[in-house]
């Protein structure tokens, strides 16, 4: 067991793996002192405290997001379940605070955090600024071609920014979180132990194996792996169906052919410990704000932001992911639907689409068409900025594939295909990751979700 409790947090499982409960709400009287107390701002016990306005603005996975009003300006404070106790709000901290100083990518600057629950509130938290903007996420169907192409270009210049971010812009050296290394002598740009789902979900933080920093990518790997070989084998000697102890078993059987391969592709041992750089881990259409005018405004989500090795970098951000299509779907061959029952707009920021009276799956071909231009228009503000980038992709791509197959592996989908991957590997055959996804469709002509989705 870790010596950090995780009280406040339960986890249920909902039929595809644990979620987060709370197992008791923040007080937002709690919530609205503490931020009071930091901001300056008079406290009452009417719930306005003062002159500030209290409102509960979003839920997260793993946190209560509230909106803060005063005549200071806008503010938000994160209050987060203890999923992974101190870690996870010092790792925002000091992420957020390094990308403000070395970038002009637009973050929040935070006012103040405590990592620790023994507080009024009773949990983590951290207080920082509202930023501008509202999530792209709302205007994309509304955005001209253009408009996407200069977010994907700001984009790229970010990225492109964060590849040169910290120690003087030489990047870091090992795998993990900022702010997060706890050992004395440890430095602000020192990564630490990693903040990231994979490892904290839940019985997963329990499991005695490493955490980080990581000295290279094979060490990070493969406690991924023994993570998933630990959590099949023991749902294996709990299985009480047929289908439960085939799952687990294949699970297990490509689990151990990924971890027997992973030593051809990332050596064990690297001497000093590997260069990394600081990723965005879940850039998506929603963690990107814009104005009226669908201009950039803000990056946020950086939750569980770590560093990480050049080739994960190589990657395009998560809203470019998605099939490849080059052919513009014709509207006028998609199903009308009802617009009484279609969604009808999205004033009040809540998840509906308007659907402009057409089949949702116009949409979904309409986002992966603009995803495979947009990912050229990408690629080339990149080689400007980075003339190597066509050779860090290309050897980042296997690197890449591997990841994508412990990832999928590690929840359980597409464990035949990734099993077939990897056989191909190993002999030699060096087809793609998506590649070897298509076969499947190809062999018995059903269709099939892409491994790398699109944002909607």
């Amino acid at each position: 067991m870790r010596d950090s409790t995780r009280e406040g947090l339960a986890w249920e499982d909902n039929g595809l793996g644990p979620e987060p409960q709370w197992i008791r709400d923040p007080d937002i009287q709690a919530v609205g002192r503490v931020c009071c107390q930091h901001l300056g701002v008079p406290a009452d016990k009417t719930g306005s405290y003062g002159d500030a306005r209290i409102t509960l603005h979003a839920d997260g996975a793993f946190n209560k997001l509230y909106r803060v009003q005063t005549r200071r300006g806008d503010f938000m404070i994160r209050v987060s379940l203890p999923v992974d106790p101190r870690h996870k709000t010092r790792g925002e901290a000091a992420t957020l605070k390094l990308v403000r100083q070395t970038t002009s990518i637009p973050v929040p600057q935070v006012v103040a955090f405590d990592d620790l629950d023994r507080n009024e509130i009773g949990y983590e938290w951290l207080l920082m600024e509202k930023m501008p903007g509202i999530p792209a996420y709302y205007r994309w169907r509304k955005m001209t071609m253009a408009q996407k192409e200069a977010l994907t270009i700001q984009v790229a210049e970010f990225q492109a920014q964060l590849l040169r971010a910290g120690n003087q812009g030489n990047g870091f050296r090992s795998i993990g979180t900022l702010g997060t290394n706890l050992e004395p002598g440890a430095g602000p740009t020192d990564p630490g132990p990693i903040v990231s789902a994979f490892f904290f979900t839940g019985p997963r933080y329990d499991y005695p194996i490493a955490r980080g920093p990581f000295a290279s990518s094979h060490d990070w790997l493969r406690a991924q792996l023994s993570i998933i070989i630990k959590e099949h084998t023991t749902a294996l000697a709990g299985s009480k169906t047929d289908d439960d102890r085939e799952y687990a078993q294949c699970a297990l059987r490509v689990a151990r052919k990924l971890l027997r391969i992973l030593h051809k592709i990332f050596p064990a041992i690297v001497h000093p410990p590997e260069r990394t750089v600081l990723w965005h881990d879940d850039l998506s259409l929603r963690n990107i704000l814009v104005d009226d005018n669908n201009v950039v405004t803000a990056i946020i989500g950086w939750e569980c932001a770590s560093t990480m090795p050049r080739w994960v970098a190589s990657q395009v951000p998560e809203f470019l992911r998605g099939a490849v299509r080059e052919t513009m779907p014709d509207r006028n061959r998609y199903t009308d639907v009802d617009m009484a029952s279609s969604s009808t707009g999205t004033d009040d920021l809540d998840d509906s689409l308007d659907n402009e009276g057409k089949t949702e799956l116009y949409w979904i071909h309409l986002m992966e068409y603009e995803q495979t231009q947009l990912r050229k228009v990408y690629a080339e503000r990149m080689r400007q900025l980075r003339p190597e980038w066509d050779m860090e992709v290309e050897e980042g791509a296997l690197k890449v594939d591997f990841l994508g197959a412990v990832s999928r592996c590690g929840s359980g989908f597409y464990l035949r295909r990734i099993e077939q991957w990897v056989d191909a590997i190993e002999r030699k055959e060096y087809l793609s990751l998506m590649e070897a996804c298509n076969i499947r469709r190809a062999h018995f002509g059903e269709p099939i979700v892409m491994m790398w989705t699109s944002s909607f």
